[in-house]
């Protein structure tokens, strides 16, 4: 009998730790405790693109103060929109496209020169990443800069490493969408 016990004890734990984990992962359960406290830098990363500095931030802005395409319907949802501020959940396919991490963050819009992002809940407590983009004789740089914030010291520093270049992933395919797409629309206008 002492056994069964054990054996239900070690099932529950086990059980609660897979769901604190898929919680974690996709951000269904997100961990803010503020204490220990890590950062870590993302990027710098920058993309030249051959395409005015305006179309580049309207192909940036479009999901969330336009119309977006039917694929970004499936990536991005604006929950609340102002002029220049947008609350919006990002779905990022994780574990192999097995599951889905929701993002849900603060996009401020500064026309033509940058857009911010603001983490509100996620996989980790905090994040704050910036797109800049200047002018060039070529075209456009794009530069992104950010940066992540775990809890809870070394532990935080693991989930830190392993989250941080998933991250990355996601917004280098950003950039190269957000390039290829850019360029597209100024081929055809010009």
């Amino acid at each position: 009998m002492v056994w069964i016990g054990a054996l239900a004890a070690v099932t529950a734990a086990g059980t609660g730790a897979a769901a604190g984990y898929l919680g974690l992962v996709t951000g269904a359960l997100p961990l803010d405790i503020g204490v220990g406290r890590r950062t870590r830098l993302l990027g710098p990363r920058s993309v030249d693109i051959a395409a005015p500095r305006d179309v580049v931030f309207d192909v940036i802005a479009q999901p969330y103060l336009g119309r977006a395409t039917r694929a970004m319907r499936e990536k991005v949802t604006v929950l609340e929109q102002g002029s220049d501020l947008v609350l919006a959940a990002h779905r990022t396919p994780v574990a192999g496209g097995r599951l889905t991490a929701t993002t849900v963050e603060t996009v401020r819009f500064t026309h033509p020169e940058r857009i911010d992002f603001r983490l509100v809940r996620g996989p980790v407590p905090a994040v704050t990443e910036t797109f800049e983009l200047t002018e060039e004789q070529t075209g456009t740089r794009l530069v992104y800069r950010g940066e992540l914030g775990t809890d809870l010291w070394r532990l935080g520093r693991w989930w830190g490493d392993v989250v941080a270049p998933r991250w990355e992933a996601a917004v280098g395919a950003t950039l190269t969408a957000v390039g290829q797409e850019a360029e597209r629309r100024a081929s055809r206008a010009g």
